[in-house]
């Protein structure tokens, strides 16, 4: 396993991480998510990434029982949580980053968890009815009171981690670390070109979700939706507007060049995001252990993945003119 900075902080990740979106409290439960978990520390993954809103906080819940049956050393591993969709309809605890919901709902992850603090809190969604700078002090506050390390963003705009890192910076605030972009193959402009000058200008570290676009880049989905994959599961129907003919086509057009390395469309899929330096971690799922030992081999692969492979990789994903 290779472990990266998270962007200008001393911390590392390792290069790929395990996410329990959609499978934890959904698909699978505390046994098997200590199984897929331990799987993935025997390979050196160290990160762990959750949030309060999946399953409605079933999801911390789960992975905090697994990490208290494994035992592990609290120091060995990274844990992560994301705040804002919360968990109940009221006006100041839904689509929020007030404050009086910022310092409640680590409160209540902390709780779900059953840990005295997480490594990495992010704000889920940027939240247009808050101030940026109400949002940076609470968060800086959490951080400083010890329930984070680090705080940073998930899928805010260049110009608000930008805006929020300049409060941070005048007031002498804890300023935000990472940010928690979709990057796949098929979506990219974010990471590449929107977020470009904040990686040296402000030492962004990047937790990337969805490196196999919700597992479009498996190539599952190439005859059709199965009946147990994630797009047919109540309430991501919306998971199906990324299904086109023309990504459907593209995935086909990777199987080659993946079949030339030995390895699988997701492997390929994983190592390419790997590739890009700029990314600390590749989040992945998995709901078994021989899923992540699968998953794993995408490092490997990576080193494969030399300047003529990635240029074919970009030309069967290149979207049609």
């Amino acid at each position: 396993m290779e472990y990266r900075r998270l962007g200008s902080a001393g911390i590392k990740v390792s290069a790929l991480s395990i996410g329990s979106w959609v499978t934890y409290g959904t698909q699978v439960d505390v046994d098997r998510a200590a199984a897929s978990m331990k799987a993935a520390y025997d390979a050196g993954v160290n990160f762990f990434d959750n949030a309060e809103a999946y399953a409605a906080g079933k999801s911390e819940e789960i992975m905090g029982a697994a990490l208290r049956k494994l035992g592990w050393r609290r120091g060995s591993y990274l844990i992560s949580t994301k705040i804002y969709w919360g968990l109940h309809d009221g006006p100041n605890e839904k689509n929020t980053l007030n404050r009086k919901r910022l310092l409640e709902a680590i409160d209540g992850s902390l709780k779900r968890f059953g840990m005295d603090y997480v490594d990495l809190l992010f704000c889920h969604r940027p939240d247009p009815d808050t101030t940026i700078e109400e949002v940076v002090y609470a968060m800086s506050d959490i951080v400083a009171s010890g329930r984070a390390i680090y705080w940073g963003t998930s899928e805010w705009s260049a110009a608000e981690i930008m805006e929020a890192w300049q409060i941070a910076d005048r007031r002498n605030l804890r300023k935000p670390q990472m940010e928690q972009p979709q990057y796949n193959l098929f979506t990219r402009d974010r990471v590449e070109v929107e977020y470009a000058r904040l990686y040296d200008d402000i030492g962004l570290g990047l937790t990337i979700w969805s490196p196999l676009a919700s597992g479009l880049l498996t190539g599952k989905y190439n005859q059709g939706i199965p009946k147990d994959s994630r797009f047919s599961l109540p309430g991501y129907e919306w998971l199906k507007d990324s299904l086109t003919a023309e990504r459907i086509a593209a995935v086909k057009r990777l199987e080659p060049i993946a079949k030339d390395l030995g390895a699988s469309t997701t492997q390929l899929a994983l190592a390419w995001a790997v590739k890009n330096r700029r990314v600390s971690t590749v989040i992945t799922g998995a709901s078994r252990p021989e899923q992540v030992g699968e998953n794993m081999k995408a490092m490997d692969l990576a080193a494969k993945l030399d300047e003529g492979m990635m240029k074919r990789i970009e030309e069967a994903t290149r979207p049609a003119k």
